[in-house]
């Protein structure tokens, strides 16, 4: 398993190999504290010759609530997918709920885990049949990027967003609006009201297939315009990332915005971006 967290200084990048039809599958890891004054955000991600996992969680909280809730999150997730890797978007949602159970188990070790909570968005390899499920919770997200567009996103659980899909903002709007923060769902919800969204059905990898997830620190302050434009010009996930942090660092200064959140992002590339 490896992780990032706050103490992450230096972009990380490992390599699983080919497999199969699919090329040399590249992974990178950024994450920084942005203008606030520790980390919060935590990535993650582990592998085997025929699975991946990856992970990203953005935490809150207080107190350092927020830091032991994402790290909570993204080490659950990965230490039961290793022992029992998943094939079914059923076995993502249930994986994520019980992933909320043990954030909500860990609030009763001491009073910094008292009102901690996570956003979470996680990905699924199946290096054999070549195939990818996603889950998350919150408003960290998931983008699908092929022939260098952006194909599809993950639908944050927010006030935000659900004011887009009313018409009523627009999906710029949605990142600078006084609410953006308010969540309809996060690790450590009562039961009763999490709300989980998996991908409805495996997506079939192809080369050049290329994987973002990351957290609202980062997706508020780059669109995907920027995104897809930073991907046209790297050469392996590294650079991108490299790219994707002085966006958010030019864009949060253009907007002063010096005490903007912590950003994390994990880019996985099925080889070389189609372009």
């Amino acid at each position: 398993m490896s992780d990032a967290g706050s103490e992450l200084q230096a972009l990380l990048s490992d390599s699983v190999g080919t497999h199969g039809a699919l090329p040399q599958i590249e992974l990178a890891i950024l994450s920084r504290r942005g203008g606030r004054d520790y980390n919060e955000d935590a990535c993650g991600h582990w592998h085997s010759d025929s699975h991946l996992c990856v992970v990203v969680a953005d935490g809150a909280g207080g107190h350092g609530g927020g830091d032991i809730a994402s790290r909570l999150a993204v080490s659950h997730i990965i230490e039961q997918f290793a022992a029992a890797p998943l094939s079914e978007a059923e076995e993502v949602n249930d994986l994520l709920v019980d992933t909320n159970a043990n954030v909500i188990r860990h609030r009763a070790d001491g009073e910094a885990q008292a009102n901690m909570h996570s956003t979470v968005v996680s990905l699924f390899i199946d290096l054999d049949r070549g195939e990818a499920l996603w889950g998350h919770a919150g408003d960290s997200r998931l983008y699908v990027f092929r022939n260098g567009q952006m194909l599809a996103h993950t639908r944050d659980h927010s006030l935000v967003q659900s004011l887009v899909e009313a018409g009523i903002l627009t999906t710029e709007q949605m990142r600078t609006h006084p609410k953006r923060s308010e969540l309809h769902s996060a690790l450590g919800t009562d039961p009763a009201d999490l709300r989980v969204t998996t991908a409805t059905r495996p997506w079939v990898l192809h080369p050049g297939d290329v994987f973002l997830l990351c957290t609202d620190g980062l997706w508020e302050y780059v669109n995907e315009a920027e995104m897809c434009a930073a991907l046209s010009r790297a050469h392996d996930p590294v650079a991108w990332l490299s790219s994707l942090e002085q966006l958010v660092l030019r864009n949060a200064r253009e907007a002063q915005k010096p005490g903007h959140d912590n950003f994390s992002g994990v880019a996985v590339w099925i080889g070389p971006p189609s372009r």
